[in-house]
């Protein structure tokens, strides 16, 4: 019902341009700098390409998944992060760009935790293609990188919708040495910062789609109050990307984006 009326049914009434415009929109590249004492000394300077909500389906055409992904890849992060909402409302034949996210070859790898849309057709199916392609899936799990004799410890929960359950994902999820956190609701930092985890990476509200100009907090993400950009509570941080896709066919100073973020430990 949703995608008919705000997608589906406007495109048809505008004989096609409504999604010809939108698809006309540019792709940023956003270079963010993080610091904070709690980042490891040993993982200083270290990139993290973080991209999410490609929403792979009628308002995100192959074509341009894979061209916002090697957007990505011509950056060379060390890691690559993305925080979900792979597809819109079907994951059929899209198995390409799983390959093409674990074909950018980040040196520690590319990790995935999965949003609500992943949720809506198949979480199997989709976690399947990850795993297949060589994406480390991370669902209420944890994963450890080791890199020149350092350690890494990285976390992912799976798609929770209120804070509270989010908390109770990261309080059985994660634990004292954990470095990195993915969740694709941001409604999970506080949690994350009362266990003091250094940086959170997180998606899900695309920025509210529509914001005021030069304030792009002041948007449709009227749900959240963190909705876009570089937050922070004592040195936890969280980065919440606007994502590179959309659930309707507008963005209104807030173009979407991948985004390479450099973390500094002090």
């Amino acid at each position: 019902m949703r995608h008919m009326l705000f997608t589906s049914g406007p495109n048809k009434i505008s004989r096609g341009r409504l999604f010809q415009k939108h698809f006309d929109q540019r792709i940023d590249v956003k270079h963010v700098e993080v610091t904070t004492p709690l980042w490891p000394k040993e993982f200083d300077g270290l990139r993290v390409g973080h991209i999410s909500d490609f929403h792979l389906g009628d308002l995100m055409p192959m074509d341009r998944a894979l061209s916002a992904v090697q957007m990505l890849k011509s950056e060379e992060p060390d890691i690559v992060a993305c925080t979900g909402d792979v597809v819109d409302l079907n994951a059929l034949g899209a198995e390409p760009l799983f390959e093409a996210m674990a074909n950018i070859d980040a040196p520690l790898g590319t990790m995935l935790v999965l949003g609500n849309h992943d949720e809506l057709d198949c979480a199997a199916t989709i976690s399947d293609m990850a795993l297949e392609a060589g994406v480390s899936l991370l669902r209420d799990g944890r994963c450890t990188i080791n890199h020149n004799g350092s350690k890494l410890h990285v976390a992912g929960i799976d798609w929770a919708k209120s804070q509270k359950k989010c908390s109770a994902k990261v309080a059985r999820v994660c634990h004292d040495k954990t470095h990195l956190l993915l969740s694709h609701n941001p409604k999970a930092f506080s949690a994350a910062a009362n266990h003091n985890i250094p940086l959170t990476l997180s998606g899900h509200t695309h920025g509210g789609q529509l914001a005021v100009r030069d304030k792009p907090n002041t948007n449709l993400a009227v749900a959240h109050k963190r909705s876009s950009g570089l937050y922070d509570r004592e040195d936890s941080r969280l980065f919440v990307t606007v994502g590179v896709g959309a659930w309707f066919p507008l963005r209104i100073n807030c173009p979407a984006e991948v985004a390479i973020l450099t973390l500094r430990s002090k």
